[in-house]
């Protein structure tokens, strides 16, 4: 997928996306002191952790890897920030 150019900075849309997806979730402390992490837009995507810290991380990698799978198996996935992952011309990825 070709990188966006603004300014100076390369931006990737697929970093991109999965930075704003993060910046959907909520979290919530368990009964047991445990955590549990969503992504409503994006079903499926959910996570637990010890801490928060562990939550985060392990919801970062079950979206990208929710997200390869999609992408592998052709799944309609949310436009997110402007950013359609759907969308494939000569073999990239569209932006917009």
């Amino acid at each position: 997928m070709p990188p966006l150019a603004y300014g100076c900075a390369m931006v990737f849309p697929l970093s991109t996306y999965i930075e704003a997806a993060l910046e959907l979730a909520r979290y919530d402390k368990l009964d047991d002191g445990t955590f549990a992490g969503e992504i409503p837009k994006l079903k499926g995507v959910a996570a637990f952790g010890k801490t928060l810290r562990d939550c985060e991380n392990e919801l970062r990698s079950v979206l990208e890897d929710w997200l390869l799978v999609g992408l592998k198996l052709g799944h309609k996935l949310p436009v997110l920030v402007g950013i359609d992952l759907n969308k494939v011309q000569h073999g990239w990825l569209a932006t917009a």
